[in-house]
């Protein structure tokens, strides 16, 4: 469509959009007459809107009120006009410390990560950490209180990670202990995965031999195997009150609250790694494109990061209003995953 175009109605609409993603409001024909390459009437340029209205790349939100770009529009700007810039010297040295930190510990890492993108961008970011495929050495029960456990996982790399999740009711310090020594006779040389699947397969055999509380404990403790509803979190978001700080009409607000609600009821955040399942490189999701969170009307620019083997295992992005700076977000998301995916390779 774009290569259709005359030159002027290309010029009209990319100064539409430009204009719309600067302000985010509606751009007006009067605007236009000072910033065309050529000298042309209002009245020509809006004969040339309502061209490009009537093809679905513009709307008209009140009457007499300029235009903005619908969400088609913004596709085709986005994908045909875009130009992207490069991410500057005081970005790359804030990313490079930021992953640099002398902690090891990589969800620590990931954290830190997430909350200099949301700085830099000033969106809200999303990184969805990998899971941890070393073999498990050492797992320990510890009680916090009647309705909470902690479960330490030490991993043959030297990685630990504490999670806490909701213990059977009644649990005791010697249903505890024998959990534990149940899962470390299991645990040698396997990963999380692996151990999990011997688990159930063993507790299918041997639950005569198992207190019944510690049986409980194990399979009502399966949660922290992904860190579902517990505090371990492979979908870390930072930065949601830039999101509410760009708001400031009701609609909008509903809508970010929206997000919010989906962003913590998110079970399934595999599906955040299947948006980036085409491969390498920067994906850009407009408005209901975003399968996961459409229905708020965001934007997400979103990048893999791989490991040695050139698989993907996570991913990192922006989320904030269709009117994202696109040009300057997209060539940070991608230096941010290229960066995190080689510390995580041991290239970097």
């Amino acid at each position: 469509m774009i290569a259709e175009m005359n030159d002027r109605s290309r010029e009209v609409f990319r100064r539409v959009v430009e204009g719309y993603l600067d302000s985010g409001g509606p751009v007006g024909s009067r605007t236009l007459t000072r910033t065309m390459s050529e000298k042309v009437s209002a009245a020509t340029i809006r004969n040339v809107m309502q061209d490009l209205e009537y093809l679905g790349l513009l709307d008209s939100p009140h009457v007499s009120a300029g235009r903005v770009p619908t969400q088609l529009g913004l596709r085709l700007f986005v994908d045909g006009l875009l130009e992207v810039g490069t991410v500057t010297d005081d970005v790359r040295a804030k990313m490079e410390h930021t992953v640099r930190n002398e902690s090891s510990d990589v969800g620590g890492m990931l954290d830190r990560v997430g909350s200099a993108l949301s700085g830099l961008t000033q969106g809200a970011s999303l990184v969805l950490a990998p899971k941890h495929e070393a073999p498990v050495k050492h797992v320990e029960f510890v009680s916090l209180a009647p309705d909470r456990a902690l479960v330490i996982l030490v991993f043959a790399d030297g990685q630990v990670e504490n999670r806490v999740f909701a213990p059977p009711i009644g649990q005791t310090p010697s249903s505890l202990r024998e959990a534990a020594n149940f899962l470390n006779a299991l645990a040698e040389g396997k990963t999380l995965a692996e151990l999990r699947a011997v688990v159930e397969r063993e507790i299918r055999m041997r639950r005569q031999e198992l207190d019944s509380l510690a049986a409980e404990l194990i399979e009502n403790g399966s949660a922290f195997w992904e860190g579902e509803g517990s505090s371990y979190e492979r979908l870390i978001v930072r930065g949601r009150a830039n999101l509410l700080g760009e708001s400031a009409e009701a609609d909008e607000l509903d809508r970010i609250r929206t997000l919010f609600d989906d962003l913590e009821k998110k079970r399934d955040i595999a599906e955040f790694l299947e948006l980036t399942e085409d491969g390498e490189g920067v994906r850009i999701f407009i408005g209901s494109e975003n399968k996961l969170f459409s229905l708020s009307g965001s934007s997400l620019v979103v990048s893999p990061y791989m490991n040695a083997e050139r698989k993907i295992i996570g991913a990192v992005g922006v989320i904030g209003p269709t009117r994202l700076n696109y040009g300057r977000i997209v060539p940070i998301v991608d230096y941010t995953a290229q960066l995190v995916g080689r510390i995580l390779s041991g290239k970097a």
